[in-house]
C-alpha cells in the first residue's frame, strides 16, 4: 500500500514528521496536518532517507531556503561537493539540491544523501543526459533514472513536465530565450523529435514512482525568465498554467508537489507573480530562484537575488533557492555557498518578521537584550553567522587604540563609538538614574 505524507494527512493520520514540523514551526499539529492534506504545505521525506530531520515548506510556515550544489563537466570533484554540503548545513540551508552534470553523479548523490540531515533534491534530466546524451532520451531511461534516484532516497525532484511543445516558439521570441538547463534540453529534444514533452506524456507513471517512495515533485519552471526584459511574458505564464493543472493531478494522486518560479523579475512585478501562482496552482508551495531584480551586477548576484527573494517571500513564496556570487560566472565553491546561504537566510528571516510568523522575531528581541547588556558572547551565539560576528569584533579590538589596561576595553562599547560616544552605554546610565529616582 502506498504511503505519502499527503495520503496520511488526508486519512486524518498525524505522522512523526508532521509532529516535528509543528513543533519547529510553533504551530498546532492539526494546522500542519490539514495543510499537508490540502497540498499547501509539503514535507519532503523519502521513506529511504534515513537520518532526515523533517522540514515543512509552505507559505504560512517560516520561509525556507535551498542551496544548490553539484559538479559540472568542467569543474569540481566528489570531495568539493562534500565540502559544499558541510558549509550548507553549517550556515543553515533548509534543503540542498544536487545539480551534478559531470562524472560520478550517482556516487556524489549517494554520499550526499547519506550525510544530509536536510531534504535532498535533484533534477533527474541531468543524469539522463549525462548517460545517454541530450538527443537519445527514451521513456525507459527516463523512468529508470527517476526510480533509481527515488530508491536512493532523494526527497524531491525537479521535473520539467509543464514545458509543452507549443510553448517553445513563445520562448524563442525572448531576448535570452530558454535559460533553464532542463528546459533547454527538453525544448531541443521536442524540436528534434517533433514530439511532445515526454515528462508530460508519462506523468502518471512518474506519479506512481513518487507514491512508492514519497518523493515530492518540484514542478520545474523550464521557461523562467533569464533577464528582466523576458519577465512575466506569454511563455512563462503558459507554462505556469500547465503547472497548475499538473499540481492538481499530484494532489488527486496523493503526491506532494511544489511549484518552481521565476528567475529574473523587476521589483514591481514580484507581488503579481506570487499572487498569480497562488491562484493558478491552488496555493501550492512556491519555490523561487531569487528572483534576480537587476541584470547588471555580476559578482554580487547573491545580494541582488536576496533582495528579490525577500520581496518574494513577503508576498507568498514558500522557499527561496539561493543564488551565489558566482551566478552567471562559474561553478560556486564552498565559500560562495556560504555567502549565498547567509544572504538568503537573512532575506527569508526579514520576510518572516514582516509577516509576523510565530516566533520569527524571538531571536532579534533576544539579541537586542544582549546588546543592551553588553553580553557579547550571547550576541555572537544569537547571530545568524556567529563566526563572522566574532571575527569582526576581534579584528576591531586588535585595531583599537584604547589602552589594553582600560577595564572597560572591549566590554561596554564597540570601537565604532568608544566609551564617550556609545549611545547604548549612555542610555543604560539614563535608565539606571531614572530607576533610582522612581518613588518607592
Amino acid at each position: 500500500m502506498s504511503f505519502t505524507q499527503m495520503l496520511a494527512a488526508k486519512a486524518g493520520t498525524v505522522t512523526p514528521q508532521m509532529r516535528h514540523v509543528a513543533e519547529a514551526e510553533k504551530r498546532d499539529v492539526e494546522f500542519i496536518r490539514s495543510r499537508v492534506a490540502a497540498g499547501t504545505v509539503v514535507i519532503p521525506a523519502n521513506i529511504r532517507h534515513t537520518g532526515l530531520v523533517p522540514c515543512g515548506i509552505g507559505r504560512e510556515l517560516l520561509t525556507k531556503i535551498n542551496a544548490n550544489i553539484g559538479n559540472s563537466s568542467t569543474s569540481s570533484c566528489p570531495r568539493s561537493e562534500h565540502d559544499k554540503l558541510t558549509v550548507a548545513l553549517k550556515y543553515g540551508a533548509d534543503t540542498v539540491m544536487d545539480l551534478s552534470t559531470g562524472g560520478n553523479i550517482e556516487m556524489i548523490r549517494r554520499a550526499l544523501i547519506a550525510r544530509s540531515t536536510i531534504p535532498v533534491g535533484t533534477v533527474p534530466v541531468y543524469e539522463m543526459v549525462a548517460r545517454a546524451g541530450g538527443d537519445n532520451l527514451s521513456r525507459e531511461l527516463m523512468l529508470q533514472v527517476i526510480r533509481e534516484q527515488a530508491e536512493q532516497g532523494v526527497d524531491y525532484m525537479t521535473i520539467h513536465a509543464g514545458l509543452l511543445r507549443s510553448h517553445v516558439p513563445l520562448a524563442l521570441k525572448r531576448k535570452l530565450g530558454i535559460v533553464s538547463r532542463g528546459g533547454a534540453l527538453l525544448a531541443a529534444w521536442m524540436t528534434s523529435h517533433n514530439a511532445e514533452n515526454p515528462f508530460y506524456e508519462f506523468f502518471d507513471e512518474i506519479l506512481a514512482i513518487c507514491l512508492e517512495y514519497d518523493v515530492t515533485l518540484s514542478l520545474g519552471d523550464g521557461l523562467r525568465p533569464g533577464c528582466l526584459a523576458d519577465a512575466s511574458d506569454a511563455a512563462q505564464f503558459a507554462e505556469l498554467d500547465t503547472l497548475g493543472k499538473l499540481a492538481a493531478r499530484c494532489r488527486a494522486a496523493g503526491v506532494q508537489a511544489m511549484i518552481e518560479g521565476p528567475g529574473h523579475v523587476p521589483l514591481d512585478q514580484i507581488e503579481m507573480n506570487m499572487k498569480r501562482e497562488q491562484q493558478i496552482c491552488g496555493d501550492a508551495p512556491f519555490y523561487i530562484l531569487g528572483p534576480v531584480v537587476t541584470d547588471c551586477a555580476p559578482g554580487y548576484d547573491h545580494q541582488v537575488a536576496a533582495m528579490g527573494g525577500m520581496m518574494g517571500a513577503y508576498y507568498g513564496a514558500a522557499m527561496l533557492c539561493y543564488v551565489t556570487p558566482k551566478e552567471h560566472l562559474g561553478l560556486p565553491n564552498a565559500e560562495d555557498v556560504a555567502r549565498g546561504v547567509m544572504a538568503f537566510k537573512i532575506a527569508a528571516h526579514a520576510a518572516d518578521i514582516g509577516l509576523h510568523k510565530p516566533g520569527a522575531r524571538d531571536r532579534d528581541d533576544a539579541i537586542s537584550d544582549a546588546r543592551a547588556a553588553f553580553d557579547w558572547e550571547k550576541q555572537f551565539d544569537l547571530a545568524l553567522d556567529p563566526d563572522r560576528a566574532r571575527a569582526y569584533r576581534a579584528e576591531a579590538l586588535r585595531e583599537s587604540n584604547q589602552p589594553p589596561q582600560n577595564p572597560l576595553h572591549g566590554t561596554e562599547y564597540c570601537t565604532m563609538c568608544g566609551p564617550d560616544f556609545c549611545s547604548v552605554r549612555l542610555s543604560a546610565k539614563l535608565k539606571r538614574a531614572a530607576q533610582q529616582e522612581e518613588p518607592k
